[in-house]
């Protein structure tokens, strides 16, 4: 009678995704994962033919997890608007997950561009708008989005502002309603504009020093 398994494939998987989640990439090592597990080495090599394999296994996890849950949450009813702010959310909520995925480069940078290019592309057809624009223009306007939340996330997440989600959803707005009119990533009158009301936005609602 063969011998039944005690520790599964998707128990090691488990273990992975969590050590990613809790101490980032960089301590992605079969060792570290099987001390989670209270185990030797050997059953992670016998489920996956190298860690190269599970570390796309648990890549499609987290993936998984960033569409259902991680950036996918309900904020404004405005679907680039809560993309944006899910991403801002995830990094000062969930720092070591962000960091392996969008700041560390464990993955690819080609490979999150991809993944981050469809969510926003997916979020900007869900409007009645997303229909007007060519490729080119659906492009630009989820860069210029996208440049928004991640200069937001990282310094929200260093704590070198304090910013309410109202005070983000005004910016994000602002950017955003410049690039439906606009769509345009290489005109300097764009960054002055878009610069201009984002300080504006900033120096008007956050409080001020004593």
């Amino acid at each position: 009678m063969a011998r039944k398994k005690t520790i599964t494939k998707n128990q090691i998987l488990n273990a992975a995704y969590d050590l990613v989640v809790e101490e980032g990439f960089a301590h992605f090592t079969a060792r570290n994962i099987a001390k989670r597990m209270n185990c030797s080495t050997q059953p992670i090599y016998l489920e996956f033919e190298s860690m190269k394999a599970l570390k796309l296994a648990v890549l499609d996890k987290i993936e998984n997890y960033l569409r259902e849950e991680g950036l996918n949450h309900t904020y404004t009813g405005e679907p680039l608007i809560d993309l944006s702010l899910s991403y801002i959310n995830l990094a000062v909520e969930e720092r070591q997950l962000f960091r392996a995925v969008f700041v560390e480069d464990y993955f690819g940078t080609e490979e999150m561009r991809r993944f981050g290019f469809e969510l926003g592309l997916e979020r900007l057809d869900k409007l009645p708008a997303g229909a007007e624009f060519d490729p080119e223009q659906k492009t630009n306007i989820v860069t210029g989005i996208w440049i928004a939340a991640a200069g937001i996330a990282a310094l929200a997440s260093a704590g070198f502002i304090g910013i309410t989600r109202d005070q983000m959803t005004e910016i994000l707005r602002t950017v955003q309603d410049y690039f439906f009119k606009n769509h345009d990533l290489n005109s300097a009158e764009m960054t002055a504009e878009v610069q201009q009301q984002m300080t504006e936005t900033i120096t008007e609602d956050l409080p001020k020093s004593v």
